[in-house]
Parts: C-alpha cells; sequence; structure tokens
C-alpha cells in the first residue's frame, strides 16, 4: 500500500503545481500582445535609432569584426560545418528545392534578365573579345602548322638523303608543298562544285544536257578550267595560291628576292604541275635531293618556292645553275 500512496501523493503534487502555474501562463499569453508592441514603440523611437547609429559609427564594429578575425572565429564555423557535412547538406537541399527551382526559372525567364542577355550579346566589347580570341586562336594553330611542316620538311630530306644540308635551306620543302596543294585542292573542289551546281540549276530550267557523255567532258573542261585559272591567276597576281599562303611560301622567278612568275610562265608551270602529279607524284621527287627544292614545276617554268621569311644572300645563284 505504501507504493500506491506515494504515486497518489505525487500525482496530487504534480496537479497543485500545474494549477499553481496557471495564472503565470495565463498572464504572460495575456501580456505578449501588449509586451510586443511596447517593444517594438521603443526601438522604433527616435532616441534609440540615433543610439545605434552612434554605436555603428563608432569603433564597435569595426573592433567587433577584427576580434572575429583574429580569432578566427568564421574560419573555425566554416571548417566545423564542412567537416560534419551540415553545410553540403544545406546547399543541396537550399539548391534542390521546389523554392530554388521556381525562383530561378523566374529570374531567367523575366524580361529584365532577357534584355540584360540581349544587351550583354550584342555589346560590341563581347563582340571585340570573341573576335580576338577567335582570331588569336586561330592564329596560333596556324603558326604551329606552318612551324611543324617546316621542321617536316627537314625531317623528310634526312630520312632519303646520304648527307645532311649544311644549314637550313630557305626554300619551301616537300611536306610544305604537299599541304598548300592539298588546301589549294580542296579550295578548287568547293569552288567547282558551286559552279555545278548552279549549272545543274540552269540545266534543269531548260531541259537537262543530252547526251551523257556531253555532260561528262563539260564536266572535265569546266574542272580543268577551274583549276587552272585558279592557280595561274593566283601565282601571276600574288606569287601564292590560297593554300601557298596558310604555309607562308611563295613563287618567285629569280630566287628568293625574284618576282612573282608571269601568265606565261604561270602557264608553263601548270602544265609542269600536272605532269608532276599524274606519274603518282613522281614530279616532286627531286625536291627532297635538289640545293634549291626544285620540282618538275619549278625546272619547266624556271621558279623557286622560298619561305616568306626568307632573306636573300650577298650573291643569288642565276636561275641556270643546277638545284
Amino acid at each position: 500500500m505504501a507504493p500506491k500512496d506515494d504515486e497518489h501523493r505525487a500525482g496530487l503534487s504534480g496537479a497543485a503545481g500545474r494549477a499553481a502555474f496557471f495564472p503565470a501562463r495565463a498572464a504572460a499569453r495575456a501580456w505578449r500582445g501588449p509586451i510586443e508592441e511596447a517593444l517594438d514603440e521603443v526601438l522604433s523611437a527616435p532616441e534609440i535609432a540615433r543610439v545605434v547609429d552612434r554605436a555603428l559609427a563608432g569603433s564597435l564594429p569595426e573592433e567587433f569584426a577584427r576580434s572575429l578575425v583574429r580569432h578566427r572565429v568564421l574560419e573555425r564555423i566554416v571548417a566545423e560545418l564542412a567537416a560534419s557535412g551540415e553545410l553540403e547538406r544545406l546547399v543541396t537541399t537550399a539548391l534542390g528545392s521546389p523554392r530554388t527551382l521556381e525562383l530561378t526559372d523566374r529570374v531567367l525567364t523575366s524580361d529584365e534578365t532577357q534584355r540584360a542577355l540581349r544587351h550583354v550579346a550584342s555589346s560590341p566589347e563581347l563582340r571585340d573579345a570573341i573576335a580576338r580570341q577567335t582570331t588569336g586562336l586561330a592564329e596560333e594553330v596556324i603558326g604551329g602548322a606552318r612551324a611543324s611542316s617546316a621542321r617536316l620538311d627537314d625531317r623528310a630530306e634526312q630520312l632519303v638523303r646520304r648527307h645532311p644540308r649544311a644549314a637550313r635551306p630557305l626554300y619551301g620543302g616537300i611536306v610544305t608543298r604537299a599541304l598548300a596543294l592539298a588546301t589549294d585542292a580542296a579550295l578548287t573542289i568547293v569552288l567547282f562544285m558551286s559552279v555545278v551546281g548552279i549549272s545543274a540549276l540552269v540545266a534543269s530550267l531548260v531541259g537537262g544536257l543530252r547526251p551523257a557523255w556531253l555532260a561528262g567532258a563539260l564536266l572535265a573542261s569546266g574542272w580543268f578550267l577551274i583549276a587552272g585559272t585558279y592557280f595561274v591567276l593566283f601565282w601571276s597576281t600574288a606569287g601564292q595560291t590560297p593554300g601557298m599562303r596558310l604555309l607562308r611560301v611563295r613563287v618567285r622567278t629569280r630566287g628568293l628576292d625574284g618576282d612573282s612568275p608571269s601568265i606565261g610562265r604561270s602557264l608553263v608551270r601548270l602544265v609542269g604541275l600536272v605532269l608532276a602529279i599524274v606519274p603518282m607524284f613522281a614530279g616532286f621527287i627531286p625536291v627532297l635531293f635538289t640545293k634549291r627544292r626544285r620540282g618538275l614545276p619549278d625546272f619547266l617554268a624556271g621558279t623557286v618556292v622560298v619561305y616568306e621569311d626568307a632573306r636573300a644572300p650577298e650573291t643569288t645563284e642565276p636561275m641556270g645553275s643546277p638545284g
């Protein structure tokens, strides 16, 4: 019976305690509204505002910030959050919350953001920066290709020559010539296909070309005409084709300081180019062995191919000399 009496007395004591605290709780609930209003009124008073402004304008904020830095409080807080994984969890939760996604979509689709993006995209500064980056990248790639082709010119000769050259030649080698010719071939094919497309459109309007052999003959003639005009025109006017300009080599008639070939020499050089290509490019083999790296087109037209940065020596050999 004793334990039951103790439990009964404990229950009565608890009930009495709760009954005693009931008036205090009721008073707190009744006074909560007036207390909050009084605090708001006090905090919004001009005197309190002046005191707060004076405190913030003094040395207290600066001293507080220095104390935080001196004791590395923020660093320790961040380190503890990172070590506990709480920071990562908070960031992941915040980024993955529907509210964040909704806010992000609202910001990105807002009229102000779209206007700002259009303004930035159409700004001359951005266009200039992109152009400079693109131009710089292209120049770097092309410069690397030029340097690599020049090195490969020397490497190719080292593989086939019994005696290496005493000095690096100033004339374009076989690898540089091959890359330039491949570039020009690609450009002429693009030009030819454009002309063929226009011609096919015109032919379809007038009923087509009959018989079929006539269309084939016209295509072959058109190819030789376009390719021949391409090479002769660029050789005689600029001294280099676009492919040669890309690799920084040039055709000369009198050595390193010579002129661009005339139309007549360019026509002869074109014939030599065809003759050099037909037997499996055998006409370019002399480039590996001759002193001035001359191929069959150069021997026939009396020309040489030189690097653009080459400088003529004090004495130049006549074009009639070997190599």
